[in-house]
């Protein structure tokens, strides 16, 4: 098994006192080294706040996170973050804040990816004249130059046309290929994740419901359609009847009786929108996401 980019043990975090506000609470996994990850779930499932324990901007009241074997504040030269507020010193030019970025990090800096990420955007531009979208480019810059060995990302692109988060995808899946960094990318476009990502974290809330590897989880659901009848002894994830016809989400628990079914695969988008909509479906980490090998051992050992 490879090191881990990220290993959450209990961890928790609220915003208010008392018993409610809680953003995450009792949050185990463990994300391999090398990995790129989707990082997804509904708005205030506690993602962004994942994020930021995970680099070291806040403080867990409740357990322990650990990053590339190391605490946040010791892992911190060695990972970048980008946040979905993109903070930037506006009264700087794009050349200024490479140069920063440079001087901040002399030992890692690659203004050779710096530049491509970058593109046409004008040097002399100061940060506070620029659109969204190229304040985006311009701080995913700074997080790829540093050459970081985990890298978050927070809704990276979600300000970015079609074309510029395909061509910054682009850049993002070379990266990873290229120098083995570990990407969590946290967002809403769960079709342009599919082709990305080749491991899954699910938070809904306050804790991942599932995790690990996209193919595994994939293949221990399934979709099933033929008449209605009894889908035990798989975990039904959702169903839906019409006339005599029923189809459903599964998660496999053993071979499914393909005489019975009509059986296919579900994409990752259907895979996650059912699980979002099915609260009570129990938690499913493979056992590489799976923090001391503790998570719900029936639900893995079903694959």
């Amino acid at each position: 098994m490879t090191g881990a980019a990220i290993e959450a043990n209990g961890l928790g975090m609220k915003y208010r006192r008392g018993t409610g506000g809680w953003a995450l609470r009792d949050c185990s996994f463990r994300l391999p080294t090398g990995r790129v990850c989707a990082l997804v779930g509904p708005n205030g499932a506690g993602k962004s706040t994942l994020l930021a324990l995970a680099a070291g901007f806040l403080r867990p009241v409740e357990g322990t996170v650990r990053i590339l074997d190391a605490t946040p504040a010791e892992a911190r030269s060695r990972m970048a973050f980008v946040a979905q507020d993109k903070p930037l010193y506006p009264q700087l030019t794009v050349a200024e804040t490479l140069w920063a970025g440079a001087e901040l990090n002399p030992d890692t800096w690659d203004q050779a990816i710096a530049e491509r990420v970058i593109g046409d955007l004008p040097k002399d531009a100061r940060v506070r004249t620029l659109s969204g979208g190229r304040r985006t480019r311009l701080a995913l810059a700074l997080a790829l130059g540093k050459r970081p060995e985990l890298l978050l990302l927070d809704e990276p692109m979600a300000d970015l046309d079609p074309l510029a988060r395909h061509q910054l995808m682009g850049v993002l899946m070379a990266e990873a290929a290229e120098h083995a960094t570990t990407i969590v990318m946290s967002s809403h476009i769960l079709a342009e994740l599919e082709g990305a990502c080749d491991y899954l974290l699910l938070v809904d809330g306050g804790r991942v419901r599932l995790g690990g590897e996209t193919e595994d989880i994939l293949a221990a659901h399934a979709l099933l359609t033929g008449p209605v009848r009894d889908l035990a002894p798989h975990t039904v994830v959702e169903s839906r009847t019409t006339g005599r016809q029923l189809t459903a989400l599964v998660r496999r628990e053993g071979p499914v009786d393909d005489s019975a079914w009509e059986i296919a695969e579900p994409s990752l988008e259907e895979l996650l929108l059912a699980h979002l909509r099915s609260l009570d479906t129990p938690t499913l980490l493979t056992p590489s996401a799976a923090q001391g090998g503790t998570v719900v051992r029936e639900a893995v050992a079903a694959q």
